[in-house]
């Protein structure tokens, strides 16, 4: 499969329907639709603008610390304009360490960690994206790291960009990713007590009952299926 720009992408699921699972009552016609889910796949090269350049220089420098690219890179992603590594979890300190201190990387500037949960991308379910940004070259690189929902597992980069403290932590709190060697690794948002990451896409579907102008409105779990 291809994006419309042209750039090959991996289909990890194929969805059916829109509203709802099958038997769910859905009478709004959209239960017929089918989707695909799909990832970028692995970009050639050449890349483009500086990004061989950049891939280049990270080759050079994780080799100079003993450490060969396809070893610590599962593979390289340009996708609308943007580069994306897909790092390999256990070589995300070096990577983001030789990127923010590598002169001719630089990249001083992580601009936050978000979480991505996909229950079809089977054993990578979880995704940790961390954007970087050189101040100094002005470019921008994004890491992607995978965990599976058994083991939910990455570095934490708070040693190397201390701005990552409540990224991190908030998306650990929403999505159960935990990033070993945070110093504080407790829950942001959420109380301590709640069980679960609610922003994972097979969090049960809840919500509050309202109550408007006398109308009960339940959550949409409790809500009647039409048979």
């Amino acid at each position: 499969m291809t994006e419309p720009n042209g750039s090959p992408e991996d289909v990890i699921k194929v969805r059916r329907g829109l509203f709802g699972p099958p038997g769910s009552g859905d009478t709004s016609g959209y239960g017929r639709l089918v989707a695909e889910v799909a990832l970028p796949a692995e970009t050639p090269r050449p890349y483009g603008g500086y990004f061989d350049e950049l891939v280049d220089t990270l080759t050079a420098g994780l080799q100079r610390n003993g450490i060969e690219f396809d070893d610590a890179v599962e593979k390289v992603v340009v996708y609308r304009g943007e580069l994306t590594l897909y790092v390999r979890r256990a070589q995300l300190p070096a990577v983001a360490q030789l990127l923010r201190d590598d002169p001719a990387l630089r990249f001083e500037l992580s601009l936050g960690v978000s979480g991505v949960h996909y229950p079809g991308d089977v054993d990578r379910e979880l995704h940790a994206v961390y954007p970087l940004r050189s101040i100094t070259h002005s470019r921008r690189v994004r890491l992607e790291v995978t965990a599976p929902d058994a083991d939910p597992h990455i570095p934490s980069l708070f040693a190397i960009y201390p701005t990552t403290d409540w990224h991190e932590r908030e998306t650990y709190d929403f999505f159960g990713i935990i990033f070993d060697g945070h110093p504080s690794l407790t829950r942001i948002e959420m109380p301590d007590d709640w069980h679960g990451h609610p922003q994972r896409k097979d969090y049960p579907l809840g919500g509050i009952p309202v109550e408007y102008k006398g109308a009960h409105i339940p959550p949409p779990d409790q809500r009647r299926a039409y048979k």
